[in-house]
């Protein structure tokens, strides 16, 4: 089946030029298009999608309330965001608000069209090295304090194996990187990553990420508490 693609931007141009790329593809499918957030919620009541590509500068409602508002519902389809400027703080609002990623505007169509197929497979497709300098050059957003009694619930509910694996994910290490630091296999590395997921009620490992800077188990820097 194909991967079924919205495409949510205000330039017409963009859309049209993700659009050719995206139909030149025999696994994907452009089945909507919205020129803002408002629209694109309204498109989604009708469209059965699996990734939208969302654009964060939009008149009416913008990217990130969209993100939040699509995120929030059940059975949501997986939500990349696009940004013009690296490390763009409305990238990491999105991330925030449930995005499973982001990436520049432009982005060669290789790297467009991975990125897509690996949402659409359940993955993150911000590179671990990317996750730690965003959220250490933003960690002034983020409560500096001890964990909330909500957090600390959660991760209660994590082995001790689990919450090792998961402060080396908020650390940004890859599943390759954790499983030498660890002394274990890449597949094993990544059951726990999926249990956490799990238990933690969580979409992928960039939440992962956020919710460890957010309950204070990790600090800016990378180092955990």
């Amino acid at each position: 089946m194909s991967i079924r693609v919205m495409l949510v931007d205000d330039q017409v141009l963009l859309r049209t030029g993700f659009r050719m790329v995206l139909a030149a593809q025999p696994d994907m499918e452009v089945v909507a298009e919205a020129g803002d957030g408002a629209e694109a919620i309204e498109n989604l009541r009708g469209t059965a999608v699996d990734v939208v590509l969302m654009d964060v500068r939009m008149p009416r409602l913008d990217g990130v309330e969209a993100t939040r508002r699509i995120c929030a519902e059940p059975d949501a389809p997986k939500v990349l965001i696009l940004t013009t400027f690296d490390l763009d703080e409305y990238a990491f609002s999105g991330l925030k608000a449930g995005a499973s990623g982001f990436m520049l505007k432009d982005v060669p169509p290789s790297e467009l069209l991975t990125a897509i197929r690996a949402v659409h497979s359940g993955d993150a497709v911000v590179a671990p090295s990317t996750t730690r300098r965003l959220l250490d050059r933003f960690s002034a957003m983020l409560p500096s304090g001890k964990q909330s009694g909500a957090a600390s619930g959660a991760l209660e509910r994590l082995t001790g194996r689990e919450r090792e694996v998961m402060l080396l994910v908020a650390q940004g290490l890859s599943n390759g990187e954790i499983a030498a630091r660890l002394v274990l296999s890449e597949a094993t590395v990544k059951t726990h990553v999926g249990r956490i997921l799990t238990k933690l009620g969580l979409r992928d490992r960039v939440q992962v990420v956020v919710l460890a800077y957010e309950s204070g188990l990790v600090r800016a820097g990378g180092g955990a508490l």
